[in-house]
């Protein structure tokens, strides 16, 4: 079988994985209703109980899922293409915590109890105020590590900022609030949040899914890639900002989701032959497919205690983590 149709099979297989996870979202919840049931109350006009709960909690939980997960696998293979290391992911950057801040901070302040988009908002800006940093720090011409250096110093710092923030927390329910949040969820989300996050997802997803054949010719360095007419400040540009305009609305709207961008390309990476091109697209799918299947679980294994989604994937993704490290450092030795 050729590498092409084996590519082709892999995209086939995970884009119905991601269709009956999608389902699944739809139908899996607190409340028993009949999967038909359920399917049939989205397409009716009707305002009664189940047309509500599809229309208004589930629908925009599935899609934000789907999106955020998405998100987080394509910036997370084109971050380890263009950083040529292993180990990044779209938290390597400082976005999601220079985000996590802008929503800690309007928290903080009141203004999420004032107005209802505040909070997501705070997060976008806060994500716009990361590339800013970024691109000051590393500059124009800066090569991968300033990049990598760079989002370490923003993460240290904004991390401190908002430790500094639960610390002087005016109350304990503001403290309560900012830690709940900052542990991740789709609960309770609604279409006003897929609006305000959705435009700006999809103008990262264009960016990012236009540096394929960028990310292929890095695979040989840079400075051979730059001898075959990639634009390296381009790369940067589109790598960088097209992360910040994903993964910071995801950011907003759904708070902190770890380990899937760094998980998900490396399990798929060598289904698709190594090459960085096809990895984007199986990597989005992929992505997809784990925040999907991780939602659904927190509903099935403590539905009464609101299990939060980062705490899920971050008890699947840190023992991954601590294999990759380890062998690493093995093939270093």
């Amino acid at each position: 079988m050729s590498e092409t149709v084996r590519y082709r099979l892999l995209i086939a297989a995970l884009s119905l994985a991601t269709l009956t996870l999608f389902l699944l979202s739809l139908t899996v919840g607190p409340a028993a209703i009949a999967f038909g049931d359920s399917i049939a109350a989205l397409f009716q006009g009707e305002a009664g109980e189940i047309g509500l709960i599809m229309r208004e909690i589930r629908l925009p939980r599935a899609i934000l899922g789907l999106m955020i997960g998405a998100t987080l696998g394509l910036s997370g293979a084109v971050l380890q293409g263009y950083l040529r290391n292993p180990l990044a992911e779209p938290g390597l950057l400082g976005i999601s915590a220079t985000a996590s801040l802008g929503a800690v901070l309007a928290i903080y302040t009141g203004l999420a109890a004032a107005f209802m988009l505040a909070l997501p908002l705070a997060a976008l800006a806060g994500a716009v105020l990361a590339v800013i940093v970024l691109q000051a720090l590393a500059g124009a011409r800066g090569n991968s590590l300033l990049m990598i250096l760079a989002g370490i110093a923003v993460s240290s710092f904004t991390g401190a900022m908002t430790s500094l923030a639960l610390n002087l927390s005016p109350n304990p329910f503001a403290a309560l609030e900012i830690m709940f949040w900052m542990l991740g969820s789709l609960t309770d989300r609604s279409m006003t949040h897929v609006w305000l996050a959705g435009p700006f997802i999809l103008v990262g997803w264009a960016m990012l899914a236009s540096l394929g054949r960028s990310l292929d010719a890095l695979t040989l360095g840079a400075e051979t890639a730059a001898s075959m007419g990639v634009d390296m400040r381009r790369v940067q540009f589109l790598a960088v900002f097209g992360t910040a305009a994903c993964v910071g609305a995801g950011t907003a709207v759904a708070g902190a989701i770890g380990f899937v961008g760094l998980v998900v390309p490396h399990v798929l990476r060598p289904l698709v032959g190594g090459r960085p091109s096809r990895l984007l697209l199986a990597s989005a799918l992929g992505g997809a497919c784990v925040v999907l299947a991780a939602d659904v679980a927190v509903r099935l294994i403590a539905p009464s205690r609101d299990l939060k989604l980062g705490v899920l994937t971050a008890i699947v993704g840190a023992p991954f983590f601590l294999w990759l490290v380890y062998r690493t450092r093995r093939s270093l030795a």
